[in-house]
């Protein structure tokens, strides 16, 4: 993912002892964004059973920052999963110089 050229944003589902359940590329995007639909990503994860979700995406700019879309986003999508049962353990960002965890950062 760190040299993708694209954004490409992947979903880790997990059950409630954090075992993989399924590992999903759920949208392409383009050079600098990729839509991520919340309804969506919930209704999958209710589909797979998922207790929880780590969604992974890559810059293809290489910087791994997160951007305030990234942080606003993974903020809607855990107050969405939370009456669901479906926590959100970590947004993971890929850049071509590394990676950045935006639970690690304390933004999640």
């Amino acid at each position: 993912m760190a040299h993708g050229l694209v954004e490409r944003v992947r979903v880790l589902h997990l059950d409630s002892k954090n075992r993989l359940i399924s590992d999903e590329l759920m949208w392409e995007g383009t050079i600098d964004q990729s839509a991520v639909h919340v309804r969506e990503l919930m209704r999958r994860g209710l589909e797979l059973g998922s207790a929880a979700l780590i969604l992974v995406h890559n810059h293809p700019s290489g910087d791994p920052s997160p951007s305030r879309q990234d942080i606003a986003l993974t903020r809607e999508i855990a107050t969405a999963g939370k009456p669901l049962g479906i926590l959100v353990h970590d947004h993971v960002v890929i850049g071509s110089t590394g990676h950045a965890s935006l639970r690690a950062l304390g933004l999640i």
